[in-house]
């Protein structure tokens, strides 16, 4: 009797831009300052991709390079790759079949997903699935977003909040019980109206009256966001704990999507687990969007141990939220 076939991480890769946006930077552009900013979100500077024709797709080829680098595989070998954004280079083609063409990705089709800051986790889900289902054997999942490309730099509600960046992981099949374990994903349209982009779809597409009216920047309600994300991460990941039997105890860390600190604590706290199980970098990138959850791993790859209960939980604009349990399956490189 063959084993039962799960969807495992091989490899991490990441990307930030050189250009810093810090705090001290924001306080020349707008009325804020940096104890302000730290205080309410945990920010302290935040990665700004600039240049001339940059795009999201710079970010995931660094990304996914990185990555097939320390697994030792050529890009041509990938099969499929899905890269969550909501800053896509354009509306079509995608930006996975963009970057694929970059990497000299050959063998790969791709496709983009939209779900805001919980792309990456319904990305994840997707990629282990075809890993599952026994017909792919290499598949890569991106989390990326120039969120500069579509922030006002005079709204201080939001320009201190995002940054730019991108994460990239390899999913390999797995007979020893490691990768994926199990996934609770949620949407409530409903948000939408706390968490959007005014203009740019075919509900209202582009015109000079939307762009002299701002309307293709993000457009956020901060308090019921708040509200909705503490109380849909929260959850979440303590079902998700409850419906596998397992306690904090039980888990090495929590990797929560970094839109802000007090999200972060609250989640944790909810799973039971200890700030040194919580895996934390807001204060060097701010909110990528779909980056954070991959950046984190890259940042804490050497500290993952073979075998470790990992939790993901991310939360974004629709609403969208989500958690997702693995297990690590390599020891530190």
């Amino acid at each position: 009797m063959s084993k039962k076939i799960t969807a495992a991480i091989t490899a991490v890769g990441g990307y930030v831009p050189e250009d810093k946006l810090t705090n001290f930077d924001l306080e020349k552009m707008v009325d804020t300052n940096d104890e302000w900013i730290r205080t309410r979100t945990g920010i302290e500077e935040r990665r700004i991709l600039r240049g001339e024709g940059k795009a999201t797709s710079d970010m995931v080829v660094p990304a996914v390079k990185e990555l097939c680098r320390k697994r030792g595989i050529d890009p041509s070998e990938i099969e499929c790759m899905i890269v969550a954004t909501v800053t896509p280079d354009m509306v079509f083609p995608a930006t996975a079949n963009i970057a694929c063409d970059k990497l000299g990705a050959k063998n790969a089709w791709g496709f983009d997903v939209s779900a805001a800051c919980s792309g990456f986790l319904y990305s994840l889900t997707l990629g282990a699935s075809l890993i599952e289902s026994g017909r792919y054997k290499k598949v890569v999942v991106v989390g990326a977003d120039k969120m500069s490309a579509i922030i006002d730099y005079s709204d201080r509600t939001t320009c201190i909040i995002f940054g730019d960046g991108a994460g990239a992981l390899l999913l390999e099949p797995n007979e020893e019980g490691l990768g994926v374990q199990d996934s609770i994903l949620r949407s409530d349209g409903s948000g939408c109206q706390y968490l959007h982009m005014k203009a740019g779809g075919s509900l209202r597409p582009a015109t000079v009256e939307t762009v002299m009216a701002k309307q293709h920047y993000i457009y956020q309600d901060g308090q019921p966001v708040f509200k909705f994300a503490v109380k849909g991460m929260a959850d979440v990941s303590a079902e998700l704990l409850e419906r596998n039997q397992l306690t904090g105890d039980d888990i090495a860390w929590l990797v929560p999507h970094q839109a802000n600190l007090r999200i972060i604590d609250a989640t944790a706290n909810r799973m039971g687990l200890s700030r040194e199980k919580v895996m934390i970098n807001i204060q060097k990138y701010g909110n990528t969007t779909a980056g954070t959850l991959p950046l984190c791993l890259w940042d804490w790859e050497k500290q993952l141990k073979k075998g470790d209960n990992i939790v993901l939980a991310a939360f974004g604009g629709g609403f969208t939220w989500g958690a997702t349990l693995l297990k690590w399956a390599y020891d530190p490189i």
